[in-house]
């Protein structure tokens, strides 16, 4: 399931996290995103994005 379903290769799962987060912050016009990613064996990272209009 998940993003697997989608087509992309196992480990990119970030990459397609991230695209997802710029995609809808655009679409949303929100100025901050953030991600969250697990890496296995308990590790984990965080992401946070901030949105400069270009107008």
């Amino acid at each position: 399931g998940g993003a697997i379903a989608l087509g992309h290769p196992v480990g990119c799962t970030a990459a397609k996290l991230v695209a997802t987060l710029t995609h809808e912050m655009q679409r949303r016009e929100v100025r901050y995103g953030i991600d969250t990613m697990c890496v296995g064996g308990g590790q984990g990272g965080c992401l946070i994005l901030e949105r400069i209009p270009m107008d």
